[in-house]
């Protein structure tokens, strides 16, 4: 860096920062991904061997030592979004909610504070980008609130930072993000440089006063949330909202949390009057499944501890061209490429000269391996044009020797297809044991793809 320059290059993908600009990023090997921003007051500073920078003395403990508190989950009122969370809102915790634009994180952080602040207990709702008019009429939409939901414009992290030492409320939500500044950072509203200095604000006061912030975050074309990525490593939890903005549901899922598992998905559908809760997701998913249909079946997937039935489709046809087209919605497409390769292989069907096509029905996105076999069940049944029984569910993984492997939890997902009238249920034959029964449902174990496409009828 040349003598006296005051700017410094980050890294909008990782946070990586360098003295210069370069093409690739050496953390992340991302490529023109570097932003000139200004140099702030304190970067740079060495590190001083021996003292610590507020001069304190500094004293380790021992794991044994440590004292525990039994921390009280807090319950936002919406039990899609407790389990998401892991069991509630912990006191204290940093959360980083993303999605694209207009597709309910707003509206569902406003349902937590109505929630909330209907236990009589102090909320308060900052926001960056919408003035306290349009949140009242917002809110007006979703129904009554308690005067304990408190409001604020404001944009300023160090006003803001004095209002929740003041308050002191039970749970606070930042909406968003991208749009605090700290005058302390020259750089303009949403660069890295005041995205880490807010993040980092946030967590100290949330670790400090033992309250909940939820953060909003804005996401970028590729659906992952803008700013630096560091931004997702220093919060404990990170949300994501997914769904077809134009589709009546959503899905919450959880990609990173420090106090609960990051499989649950929670399952919401829009109306007027905001999110509503969806808890049947299978029933949900199923609505509207053509009978008698060939290229179609219903599979099971785990998502966490729930299992969700899904309907895949299938329609193979012959290609008019020299190279067959294959395409894949809701599924991966190399994962359907790699299926259907086992079947040429290990089944001795001929799918080189046609064209297939894979939707899993809904609009909702399944990457769990136990999705295979119905993947298969579909092309067979719409290669051959052969409707596969209505009342009929299967899961399974398909190995490339055109092995059906087991799956994690086969007796919940043979419940959660006996709640909903499924008469038979075809799964690896190595989860079947005798401890594996519901009244009602014809069990078929099989243990590869030719087992299973003789039992399809």
């Amino acid at each position: 860096m040349a003598k006296g320059k005051n700017t410094v290059f980050f890294c909008r993908k990782c946070g990586y920062e360098s003295p210069k600009w370069m093409g690739q990023c050496p953390a992340c090997r991302e490529w023109n991904t570097f932003e000139e921003e200004p140099l702030t007051a304190g970067a740079g500073a060495g590190f001083r061997p021996g003292a610590s920078s507020s001069g304190r003395v500094l004293k380790p403990v021992s794991l044994s030592g440590v004292e525990m508190s039994r921390q009280q989950r807090l319950t936002s009122g919406i039990g899609e979004l407790d389990r998401v969370l892991g069991g509630g809102m912990i006191p204290g915790s940093l959360v980083l909610v993303g999605g694209d634009p207009g597709i309910g994180k707003s509206t569902l952080l406003l349902q937590v504070c109505r929630h909330v602040a209907a236990e009589n207990k102090k909320v308060l709702y900052i926001s960056g980008e919408e003035s306290l008019q349009q949140i009242r009429i917002r809110a007006e939409r979703i129904g009554d609130f308690s005067d304990s939901l408190l409001l604020l414009c404001d944009t300023n992290l160090d006003d803001i930072a004095e209002v929740l030492k003041r308050e002191k409320p039970a749970a606070t939500v930042i909406d968003s993000v991208q749009t605090m500044y700290s005058e302390a950072v020259s750089s303009a509203p949403g660069s890295v440089s005041q995205v880490r200095q807010a993040t980092n604000l946030f967590l100290q006061l949330a670790k400090t006063l033992n309250i909940t912030i939820f953060l909003v975050g804005h996401v970028t074309k590729e659906g992952v949330v803008a700013g630096p990525r560091v931004l997702e490593h220093m919060v404990d939890t990170v949300l994501y909202f997914e769904g077809d903005r134009y589709a009546a549901y959503r899905i919450l899922r959880s990609v990173k949390n420090r106090f609960g598992s990051t499989n649950e998905i929670g399952v919401f559908e829009m109306r007027k009057d905001g999110l509503a809760e969806v808890p049947n997701p299978s029933e949900y998913m199923l609505n509207g499944k053509p009978e008698g249909a060939s290229g179609s079946v219903v599979a099971c997937s785990m998502e966490g501890t729930r299992p969700i039935l899904v309907e895949i489709q299938a329609l193979v046809c012959k290609t008019g061209f020299g190279l067959p087209r294959r395409t894949a919605a809701g599924a991966d497409l190399n994962r359907v490429n790699l299926l259907m390769a086992v079947l040429e292989k290990r089944a001795s069907i001929s799918l080189s000269s046609c064209d297939a096509y894979i939707n899993i029905a809904g609009g909702i996105r399944m990457n769990e391996p136990a999705i295979d076999l119905g993947i298969v069940l579909a092309v067979v049944s719409s290669y051959k044009d052969i409707p596969i029984h209505d009342r009929t569910i299967c899961f399974g993984e398909v190995g490339l020797s055109g092995e059906v492997r087991a799956v994690s939890m086969p007796a919940q997902r043979v419940q959660e297809a006996g709640k909903l009238g499924f008469e038979r249920c075809i799964l690896p034959k190595v989860c079947v044991t005798e401890h594996l029964k519901c009244e009602g449902i014809e069990i078929v174990g099989v243990s590869n793809v030719r087992e299973a496409i003789a039992c399809m009828g």
